[in-house]
């Protein structure tokens, strides 16, 4: 038991130091040219569509009527506007350099657009506010949980007309 402390200790102790002393602190992180950034963008499709088939899947076995799958499908929806504006914020920032940033001081950027429009400036301020979609997704994917773990009774059952295959 001893070694077991030791090494969670440890682990926590770098945690600390690393949380405490940060060098930069971005939202959307990059990525190597080109090919990290083409396969980081198809992950968040992939995600996102994957995601999607689980709404409808949820919805299609009626699970949705329990307070637990409905909170883990609003997760579900949450995640795919994250990776909708992960992949915006990347393309922006990434993929086509459309906005260059500039810090200017300790706590101010200078934010300037390839095409001069005040709109793409907006976009890219309000993408990099992509953590106002992922904690709501955090926040219900565990209220869903806890639910579960409230009743653990069985999922509702599916009704005869769908979900059974046909011999």
């Amino acid at each position: 038991m001893g070694k077991k402390s030791d090494t969670i200790r440890l682990v926590l102790l770098f945690w600390i130091l690393f949380a405490l002393i940060p060098d930069t602190a971005v939202a959307t992180q990059a990525h190597g040219d080109p090919e990290g950034l083409f396969v980081h963008q198809l992950a968040h499709g992939f995600f996102a569509v994957s995601l999607a088939i689980f709404i409808y899947w949820l919805r299609f076995r009626n699970l949705t009527e329990e307070i637990g799958w409905r909170y883990i499908q609003y997760a579900a929806i949450f995640l795919i506007l994250w990776n909708v504006d992960a992949v915006i914020a990347h393309v922006l920032d990434e993929q086509n350099k459309i906005i260059e940033v500039e810090q200017i001081g300790q706590w101010y950027l200078k934010l300037t657009s390839s095409d001069n429009t005040v709109f793409t400036i907006v976009l890219y301020y309000l993408v990099k506010l992509d953590h106002l979609l992922c904690v709501p997704a955090l926040v219900f994917l565990s209220a869903g949980l806890k639910q579960f773990l409230k009743d653990p009774a069985p999922p509702a059952s599916v009704p005869a007309s769908r979900g059974k295959p046909s011999s």
